[in-house]
């Protein structure tokens, strides 16, 4: 009998493309400070490009499912990096 392997649907698909968008936009106000454009652009630049990367966030969270963005969320939380850390030495 074949297998037939479970497809996720279009919506999550793009739900996932939409959060890795998102977080693209996070390192424009990271190199904008450094471009030769003047400083008045540079300070809508910035915050704007905070403002859509959340929207876009939120609007693939939407997409995907409460849980698949907590667990995502969790990952990229700094706090989280150094526990994991601690724990695999606490087990050697």
């Amino acid at each position: 009998m074949p297998s037939i392997e479970k497809q996720k649907p279009i919506a999550y698909k793009l739900g996932i493309g939409i959060i890795f968008f998102s977080l693209s936009l996070w390192l424009i106000p990271i190199i904008t400070p450094f471009t030769p454009i003047p400083t008045k652009v540079k300070a809508g630049i910035i915050p704007g490009s905070i403002i859509v990367a959340e929207i876009l966030f939120w609007l693939g969270a939407l997409l995907v499912g409460k849980e698949v963005a907590n667990k995502f969320k969790s990952y990229l939380n700094p706090k989280k990096w150094r526990e994991k850390g601690d724990t695999q030495k606490n087990e050697d």
